[in-house]
């Protein structure tokens, strides 16, 4: 069992409590859930210097590479599609200090080290991939958003291979002031436990907490991996993305309630084939509220509903992309991870929330993922295993 499986299907939560002290401002102690990972000895195939968040991508990405175990591929025949709500964050803050605050010239390498396709580009480079190479930025729907628009691609037969996912590396002052400011992160105490910070779907939740980190899949035409002999037990069964059109931070239920219905559509399923459900899920009162209005009136109340972000924080671009992964791990465990934290559900929620411990789903053969982004951009994504 992987570090991450652990602490998903056990709930342990990776949120801590961090100091923010900026000149002039009030000291702030935010909810954080940090990435351990090191991204000083990270090497760019382009040789230029390399973005905490493209570090993690590229990395995901060699993983995912490795354990799909290809073989040779043909470069025109492979895509890239990534997804990043904030891009190359932790470079622009700390080149936004050095030039306001230290009054230092900048690298002429600053703009290929900030620019949202960063990260698209030097996987590229690092694979050869000569297909697709696009970026999505969705602001929480970025990776959900590049995985499904991977998957049409694939169905149109215009690659065979497409590393998809995402990325976010934003834990930086700029970057955590700016979400304090919005009234959004979980407020804490000195004396209360950080960990407990977000509590999706319950009655005194208070919002989230900021993850970061990277995730990649390796998706491939069904075509291609029956003419080299591999077979995989999960696939993407379905997609759909639109937009609410209505307010810029605001969830509609109307406009979730369309996404959800049009991936079934896609996936040619019914409601009823759903057996797990990764929502949303951010604690806030007002998203909370809206999904568990837009997942009722499509599934009722018997299928199963949980939110990682207790666990892992809120990733924003790379959300659905990681989510995508608690998904697959629940396909192939055939067991639900739980929301954390969760001891009192609002009562006005008319779901079958998962809490408290794991639990298994002998007969689960698909699972859905939303993914509901600022900007009104909500992506959907289904995801199915071989009996």
């Amino acid at each position: 069992m992987t570090p991450f499986d652990d602490r998903l299907f056990r709930g342990h939560s990776s949120v801590r409590a961090h100091a923010l002290t900026l000149p002039g401002l009030d000291p702030m102690l935010l909810p954080v859930a940090p990435c351990a990972f090191d991204e000083s000895a990270a090497r760019a195939p382009s040789n230029l210097p390399v973005d905490r968040g493209t570090a993690m991508a590229l990395a995901a990405a060699q993983s995912a590479l490795q354990a799909a175990d290809l073989g040779a591929t043909d470069p025109q025949r492979l895509g890239i599609f990534w997804g990043s709500g904030m891009g190359g964050s932790a470079s622009f803050d700390a080149t936004c200090q050095a030039l306001y605050g230290q009054h230092r010239r900048m690298r002429p390498t600053t703009v290929l080290t900030t620019m949202p396709n960063a990260a698209a580009a030097e996987l590229a480079l690092r694979h050869g991939a000569r297909g697709a190479s696009l970026t999505y930025a969705c602001a929480c729907a970025s990776s959900a958003v590049a995985i499904g628009e991977a998957l049409r691609a694939l169905r149109a037969g215009w690659i065979d291979i497409a590393i998809a996912g995402g990325h976010e590396a934003m834990l930086t002052p700029g970057v955590l002031a700016s979400w304090h400011a919005m009234r959004v992160l979980a407020p804490l105490r000195e004396d209360a436990d950080a960990a407990t910070a977000c509590r999706p779907f319950s009655a005194d939740r208070a919002g989230f907490a900021l993850g970061e980190g990277a995730a990649a899949l390796v998706l491939e035409s069904e075509a291609h991996a029956q003419a080299r002999g591999a077979r995989s037990p999960l696939f993407l069964a379905g997609y759909a993305t639109n937009c609410d059109a209505m307010h810029i931070t605001q969830p509609q239920a109307a406009g979730q309630t369309r996404a959800m219905r049009a991936a079934l559509q896609d996936a040619g399923l019914a409601p009823s084939d759903i057996g797990y459900i990764n929502a949303h899920g951010t604690a806030t009162l007002a998203g909370d509220a809206a999904e568990a209005q837009s997942v009722a009136e499509v599934f009722g109340n018997t299928t199963p509903v949980s939110s990682t972000k207790a666990i892992h924080g809120h990733l924003l671009g790379a959300g659905g992309a990681v989510e995508m992964v608690a998904v697959l791990r629940a396909l192939e465990r055939r067991c639900l991870p739980p929301t954390a934290h969760l001891s009192g559900a609002d009562p006005a929620f008319r779901l079958d929330l998962v809490r408290g411990a794991a639990r298994d789903a002998p007969q689960l053969r698909y699972a859905l993922s939303n993914s509901f982004a600022f900007g009104g951009t909500n992506a959907v994504l289904i995801a199915g295993r071989d009996h």
